[in-house]
C-alpha cells in the first residue's frame, strides 16, 4: 500500500534497525518498545490483519518470531517472551498492516497487563460455542 507506514519500512524505503530479513519479512526493533529488544515481525507484502494473511505466511511469521524470542532471551538474559497479535482498532491495532510484536520479559517486570480471567456457566459456553460454530461452519 502507498501509505503504509509498514509497508515502507519493510521494503527498506524507510531506515530500520533490522534484526532478520528474508525474502517474505523484515524483522525490526520497535520504536517504543514493552521493554529492549522488543521486535515487530512485519510482512514485506501488505496485509490490513490476521484474517488476510495466507496460512503459510502465518506459519512463516510465527517460525521467525520463535526464533527472535529464543534470541532475545539469549542475548539480553530474558527469561520468556510474548507474541502479542492485534486485530482492529477494539483490539488495539494502530497500524493497519499485519504486524507480530515479539516482547521479551523477564519474571515479575509487569511490562505487558494480563487480562482478569472471569467467569461462564456451561450454559453461557454452550451458546456462544454454538454461534460461533454457526458462523465457521457457512
Amino acid at each position: 500500500m502507498k501509505d503504509c507506514i509498514f509497508c515502507k519500512i519493510a521494503a527498506g524505503e524507510i531506515p530500520s534497525a533490522t534484526l532478520y530479513e528474508d525474502e517474505k519479512v523484515r524483522v525490526i526493533l520497535d520504536l517504543s518498545p514493552a521493554a529492549p529488544g522488543h521486535a515487530l515481525v512485519l510482512p514485506k507484502r501488505h496485509y490490513k490483519d490476521v484474517r488476510t494473511m495466507p496460512g503459510t505466511l502465518l506459519g512463516h511469521g510465527m517460525k521467525i518470531a520463535a526464533r527472535i524470542g529464543a534470541a532475545q532471551m539469549a542475548a539480553l538474559d530474558y527469561q520468556g517472551f510474548n507474541l502479542v497479535q492485534n486485530n482492529g482498532a477494539s483490539a488495539g491495532q494502530s497500524v493497519f498492516h499485519f504486524h507480530l510484536h515479539v516482547i521479551p520479559r523477564r519474571e515479575g517486570d509487569a511490562v505487558l497487563p494480563l487480562w482478569q480471567p472471569g467467569t461462564s456457566t456451561e450454559q453461557e459456553r454452550e451458546t456462544v460455542c454454538s454461534r460461533i460454530r454457526a458462523v465457521l461452519e457457512e
